[in-house]
């Protein structure tokens, strides 16, 4: 294919080459010892150019950021009966830290909990509930995250965007699976946030370029409808009705509502779908006592005033019901878990200037990686590992010009294709990132017939963005992920 927006490797320079370091390494469990082999550093991805109908060659582009672990098979073992999951977070500009430290590989970072956060210098532990006792895994950090370059003479930003993106992870799959001949093996494909976008694009893209099936994907808080969470131009009523189950989640969290936590989002799922829903449809036709009720409704369910409520002519932006929620205790709550809370930095500030959730894990998951990767698995890589991609100015979406952000299509086009393909979808009540309502509003709208629907598993649970910044939750999530990769 050829990159009009790249420039030319210098003629002399040196070919790239792949940089992995292997390393050994024994998990103890209960019920045994896992022993595993790990290989981190960086995968030298290729393209072939073409110029005026010419074969030019089989360029380098990129130097692909992976951390991999596969389980070191009995003598005379069948690798191929093995499964393997490829894994990445979202951002777009995220590396995969966040998976990779906090639920699924053999060591995590213990960052204590949301009521009890460890102090620095942090700590490492072993995972017993790592993803590697039932699938191999390869953690892979997009352009311009974790170790993840362009090779000398190209363009990062040329893959700063939807399909570029999605193009050059869907090579560094296939080029996985060709050289460590891992066709034949069960395979997954887990992504969170961002990263369920391009989870089911890269599917998509595997599945009619080069004709790889998939035996399933696990969607950790997804969006793949950007429109039913948009509070741009495109449909802000809906993602007010959507966001409202959260908005009284989080506020029975904090105390603001009372009751039990099942009752209340079902009253603002139920309210959402009728009289807020006709309310928001209706405009200036409301009458003012139905507008009254209304705004009455919408103070006692989400914990705000019913003068501000009516100040936003009921419609509460995310960010700033953040900033609102606790003002009269000096807090800001969490986007992406909103459970966690810090200190306002004004007290008539309109939006609070950083997200305290991620205030809190920024620290405990960078520090771990950097020691684990150099200390641990051997890797000298003096880059720096971007944890947020900081060359990333701007994220191309030309495909969806005019339009949100859309992949649904792609989903159901890949369980009409493949009768075999399962999902497993994953929710937190405490999310304002992707809130839950609108993943179920997607799901709700798939153009599926009934069997496939039987091919898709919920699970919900009492966190926010990341289910695994909470103990109990990051057991089940870890021993329900297993579960659905180990099914036949």
């Amino acid at each position: 294919m050829t990159d009009p927006d790249a420039t030319d490797r210098p003629a002399d320079g040196p070919e790239p080459e792949d940089d992995l370091v292997v390393t050994h390494h024994v998990l103890p469990l209960r019920r045994g010892e896992l022993r595993y082999t790990a290989r981190s550093g960086r995968v030298v991805l290729r393209e072939e150019e073409v110029k005026k109908d010419v074969f030019r060659g089989w360029r380098a582009r990129a130097e692909m950021s992976v951390t991999a672990y596969t389980l070191d098979p009995p003598e005379g073992g069948d690798l191929t009966s093995r499964p393997i999951t490829f894994v990445f977070n979202g951002g777009p500009g995220s590396s995969s830290i966040w998976l990779h430290m906090g639920l699924l590989g053999p060591r995590r970072v213990d960052v204590g909990d949301v009521t009890a956060p460890h102090p620095p210098p942090y700590r490492l532990v072993d995972n017993p509930e790592t993803l590697l006792a039932v699938s191999d895994l390869v953690f892979v950090d997009p352009m311009s995250t974790g170790h993840t370059r362009a090779v000398e003479g190209q363009k990062a930003k040329t893959y700063h965007g939807f399909a570029k993106d999605v193009e050059q992870v869907t090579e560094l799959i296939r080029l996985w699976c060709t050289r460590e001949d891992r066709w034949m093996s069960p395979k997954f494909i887990l992504g969170e946030s961002y990263g369920t976008v391009r989870a089911v694009a890269v599917a998509e893209r595997l599945q009619t370029k080069h004709a790889l099936m998939l035996n399933g994907i696990v969607l950790v808080s997804s969006v793949l409808d950007f429109g039913t969470q948009d509070f741009g131009q495109h449909r802000w009523d809906e993602s007010c009705l959507n966001f409202l189950p959260t908005y009284a989640a989080i506020a029975h969290y904090h105390g603001k509502v009372k009751g039990r936590l099942g009752r209340i989002r079902q009253e603002a799922e139920t309210f959402a779908a009728g009289p807020y829903r006709a309310a928001l449809a209706a405009g200036r036709r409301l009458p003012a006592k139905e507008r009254a009720n209304v705004v009455r409704t919408l103070a006692r369910l989400t914990g705000l005033s019913e003068k501000y409520v009516e100040g936003t002519d009921l419609r509460i932006e995310h960010w700033r019901f953040c900033t609102e929620l606790l003002r009269d205790r000096g807090l800001t709550v969490g986007r992406i878990d909103g459970r966690f809370t810090g200190p306002a930095r004004s007290p008539i500030a309109e939006n609070m200037d950083a997200d305290p959730s991620m205030d809190a894990m920024n620290g405990p998951f960078a520090a771990a990686l950097h020691h684990y990767l150099r200390g641990e698995l051997g890797n000298r890589q003096d880059l720096p590992y971007e944890v947020y991609a900081n060359a990333i100015t701007k994220w191309s979406f030309e495909e969806f010009e005019g339009k949100p952000i859309f992949v649904a299509d792609k989903l159901e086009r890949l369980m009409r294709a493949n009768p075999h393909l399962r999902v497993r979808i994953e929710y937190g009540y405490y999310d304002l990132a992707t809130p839950y309502h609108a993943a179920e509003d997607m799901v709700a709208h798939l153009h599926l017939a009934d069997e496939a629907f039987d091919r898709i598993e919920h699970e919900y649970f009492e966190t926010g963005h990341m289910p695994y910044l909470h103990e109990a939750s990051r057991r089940s999530e870890s021993a329900s992920i297993a579960a659905f990769v180990a099914r036949r």
